[in-house]
Order: C-alpha cells, then structure tokens, then sequence
C-alpha cells in the first residue's frame, strides 16, 4: 500500500494493521520471549508515529523493521549491564563486615539501586556504560550515535540526580 501521509490516523491505522504481524514475527525470531517482543513492536510504532514527518514515505516499513531491531538491541545490552551490575555489585564488598557495616551497605546499596532507576533512559544509558561496564566518553558516544557534549552532559545531569536523590534518602 502506498501511504501518502502516514500521519494521519486513518492511514496509519491502516499501516499497523497490516504490519505489526510482520515485524512481531521478526522480532520474536530474535527474543523468544513474547510479551517482551510484543512491548518492543509497540514501542517501534510509537516511535514511527511520533517522526511520522521525518522519513521518506515509501520506506514506512524497512524503517519500521529497523527501529524495531534497534530497539531489541538496545533492551539486550540493558539487561546485560543489569546482569553485570547485579554481578559487580554483589562481588564489592565480600570482606568480612560488622553486622552494622553490612547493613549501611545493603541500604545504600538499595538507594543507589533506586535513584538510578529513577534517572532518564537516556543519563541512566550513559551512567551504567560508564560506570558499570567501564566504557570511556568517546565510545559511548560511538555506540549511542550521540555528540561527545551529548555524554558529557547525560552523564552531568546523571551525577547530580543521584547525588541529590541520595542525599534526600538520608
């Protein structure tokens, strides 16, 4: 079908119904798991409605199929700097503690957890790259398709959000 206006509802309606099917099978080719697969469909058409403008028309679809794989990468290297944060984090401090000392880790640790998951998508990204998986500025930059100003000043606002979050827990 040829969409001469995919911002409209009536067309884009049309252009779901006829290929969220398709990319739903793509994407759970590669993630097994269905509702996850199902989330990263949505999330791929929300992303097309939302720059409906700003792509050639005739190519809705591949672009729809690669905004759909991208976004399947992304949530799988997430969850592997969640898998090594969750690794590196229980592996800091296996010294032998007091029991007070342990508990002022295990809180901190919870707070530090919470504030952030409580970041943007975007500072949180840029913090566990960095921090977690000891990424420098530039690749970041490079594996995100941002600026080197653009990590810097994630990673800023990244910093001060759980500097003052962690001091409101206190």
């Amino acid at each position: 079908m040829n969409f001469t206006d995919l911002c409209d509802e009536k067309q884009f309606d049309i252009f779901y119904k006829q290929e969220v099917n398709h990319v739903f099978r793509f994407i759970l080719l590669k993630n097994k798991n269905k509702d996850e697969a199902f989330d990263i469909v949505q999330e791929a058409f929300i992303k097309i409605w939302e720059n409906c403008n700003k792509f050639d028309l005739l190519k809705a679809k591949s672009y729809l199929f690669s905004v759909a794989k991208n976004l399947f990468l992304n949530a799988k290297k997430h969850e592997k700097v969640v898998r090594n944060f969750e690794n590196n984090s229980t592996n800091l401090y296996i010294e032998t503690e007091t029991p007070e000392s342990a508990l002022r880790e295990k809180e901190f640790k919870h707070k530090l957890e919470k504030a952030i998951g409580n970041l943007t998508d975007s500072s949180r990204e840029v913090f566990l790259l960095n921090r977690i998986e000891g990424k420098k500025y530039k690749e970041i930059a490079e594996l995100l398709g941002i600026s080197l100003k653009a990590v810097e000043k994630r990673m800023s606002k990244a910093l001060l959000a759980l500097r003052t979050q962690i001091e409101e827990f206190n």
